[in-house]
């Protein structure tokens, strides 16, 4: 194998016609020379030097390797450069996958903060709801996924043993009942008081959720409605449509129009968390995004 090193070094005396003229200019002896010229003759197997009294002449090999050597090199060199922007969070790109109601409430503020202490990181964002959003990180189509799981049945201690897992907050789910509804006003509402309600659910792992909490409760709900839109989950219950059960983060960036909101028993949550496998985690812009997201979780 031919070094990055040996390469320098064939350059140097190439260009200065010896070994000692050579060292002067790399900065190290005579005999450190000779070692490394022996060793890349070696690695090459054939000769590349002519030793002629004080002189030195490049072979057909030599004059082919210092040609080649040029562009390696330079191209080393600049992956070097490329490879220190990344580390020092000069350089370097994530590609975030989140929940839409993440994507609405930490999102902007992570990135924002990204962007102000470091403008050369390149972040892009894409929507996916768990578990998709996991399977994608898991083959390897972003490098950090915003997702959420419920307590209880929808949870599993092995979910994401394989994965570096940053929880980030615990989202409590909140009651919407039309302004006008007989409940609207209420400190708190049992699940059952709305067993005979009309439901509008929301995305799939919050309505399978959703049927798991009322089936607790003793019944089993309605849907007339199903969307994975925030927005239209709250305009149906506004327009007097049914009921609906979501979370904080998710009321939090809806105007709720014609809403009431409500706390309801009882209380479910879910967790939060930003998610990346364990080589991503010591990347530094990866690391970077994790902090921001926390610290926007905390805010």
């Amino acid at each position: 194998m031919i070094e990055a090193r040996h390469l320098r070094v064939l350059r140097a005396v190439a260009g200065t016609g010896s070994f000692s003229a050579a060292a002067r200019e790399l900065g190290c002896t005579q005999p450190a020379v000779s070692q490394q010229m022996k060793a890349l003759e070696q690695s090459a197997g054939t000769p590349l030097l002519i030793r002629t009294g004080r002189e030195m002449r490049l072979t057909q090999a030599g004059e082919a390797l210092v040609r080649h050597a040029a562009g390696i090199l330079a191209g080393l060199t600049a992956a070097e450069e490329e490879v220190a922007a990344i580390a020092g969070l000069r350089a370097g790109r994530v590609r975030l996958v989140s929940f839409p109601s993440g994507s609405s409430t930490l999102v902007p503020t992570a990135l924002a903060a990204m962007r102000a202490e470091h403008p050369g990181t390149r972040i892009s964002l894409v929507e996916a709801e768990p578990p998709r959003s996991v399977e994608m990180l898991r083959e390897g189509d972003c490098d950090l996924a915003l997702a959420f799981r419920y307590g209880g049945a929808d949870h599993s201690a092995a979910e994401w043993d394989d994965l570096v897992v940053r929880p980030l907050l615990t989202d409590r789910l909140v009651g919407l009942v039309p302004e006008g509804h007989r409940l609207a006003g209420a400190e708190r509402v049992g699940m059952a008081e709305l067993a005979d309600e009309p439901w509008i659910a929301g995305c799939p792992r919050c309505r399978r959720h959703l049927v798991d909490v009322c089936e607790g409760a003793g019944f089993t709900p309605r849907i007339d409605f199903a969307t994975d839109d925030y927005p239209a989950v709250v305009g149906l219950v506004g327009a007097g449509l049914g009921v609906a059960v979501l979370p904080e983060l998710a009321v939090e960036s809806v105007r709720a129009k014609g809403v009431s909101t409500v706390a309801v028993e009882p209380a479910v949550e879910r967790e939060v968390v930003a998610l990346t496998l364990t080589d991503l985690a010591r990347v530094p812009a990866v690391a970077a995004t994790l902090a921001e997201l926390e610290r926007a979780a905390a805010r």
